[in-house]
This record gives structure tokens, C-alpha cells and sequence, in this order.
């Protein structure tokens, strides 16, 4: 089957119409319109995931959060987070397309270990927060200090009112 076809299909499939279709042919203007936005959605969303998008999901946190110690199999994981493994197996896959996770090949195993570098875009965007958060963090921080200090008593000269 080509391309063409399987892309026929899923669009039937889904009651898209494509620029092949009879309403595309009648010239159809709505036709054209799901046609681009169905190639759209097909090929281009599919493969334009960032880092922040891959890390959304709870669940490859905590792969990741694993991940962050040393390298584990996907048996590990399992056990670790208590999922299925098919849950694990798709999650790594993403991870691992993404070039956030690679996998080694050991016997009859994959290992698998963080790859840090797509993680600095993520680093990246947080730098300006961070600056903002060690400024609150550091007033805070005097705040609690002068908490902790014993009140200091001031005593005033009682002044004798003139009659």
C-alpha cells in the first residue's frame, strides 16, 4: 500500500476530506481547508514535540526522576513506578525518540539512561525565573532570620508632665 493510500484512509477514517476528494474536485473550498489542515495534523504536529511537551506527561517525570541516579531496564521501571509494561515501553519510546533517554543494549535487556542535552532548552527558559525565585528566596530568608532574632525591648524615659 502507498503512502498516498494509507493517508486516504486514515483521512476517511477520521470523515476528513482531502485536495483528491469529490469535494475537493467540485472546488469545494472546505474541502482544501481540511486537506491542508489534515496534512497539517498528520505529518507536521506529530514530529514537532518539544522537550516541555515530552516532560508534561506525570509519567515520564517519573521515568526521568529515575533515570536521574543511574541507568535502569524497563523491568526496573516497572517494578520502581508500578506500571504495566506497555505503559513503560511507550513512554520510554518517546523519551527515546525525543533523544531525552538512550538505550543500551544488554543480553537479553535495554538499558536505559538520561541524556541531558535536551534538557537544557528546558534549563535555558527557567534561567530568568531562577534569578527571580533566588531574590524572593533570599528576602525571605533575612524575613525569617530577623524572626528568629529575641525582640528587642525599647525602653522609653518616662517625662514627668509640667503642671
Amino acid at each position: 500500500m502507498s503512502n498516498r493510500n494509507a493517508v486516504e484512509i486514515r483521512l476517511r477514517r477520521n470523515k476528513i476530506h482531502w485536495a483528491g476528494s469529490e469535494a475537493a474536485t467540485r472546488g469545494d473550498s472546505v474541502g482544501r481547508l481540511y486537506s491542508l489542515t489534515s496534512i497539517f495534523r498528520i505529518g507536521y504536529i506529530r514530529s514537532v514535540q518539544s522537550v516541555f511537551e515530552i516532560i508534561a506527561e506525570p509519567n515520564r517525570r517519573a521515568i526521568l526522576s529515575l533515570l536521574i541516579t543511574s541507568q535502569q531496564s524497563v523491568g526496573e521501571i516497572e517494578r520502581q513506578l508500578r506500571m504495566p509494561q506497555p505503559t513503560v515501553s511507550k513512554h520510554l519510546r518517546v523519551l527515546r525518540d525525543a533523544g531525552v533517554v538512550e538505550a543500551t543494549v544488554d543480553a537479553q535487556r535495554r538499558l536505559y539512561r538520561l541524556k541531558p542535552e535536551p534538557l537544557q532548552e528546558i534549563d535555558a527558559w527557567l534561567t530568568p525565573f531562577r534569578r527571580l525565585w533566588s531574590a524572593h528566596v533570599d528576602a525571605l530568608e533575612r524575613y525569617l532570620d530577623r524572626m528568629d532574632e529575641p525582640p528587642q525591648t525599647k525602653t522609653r524615659k518616662k517625662t514627668r508632665s509640667k503642671k
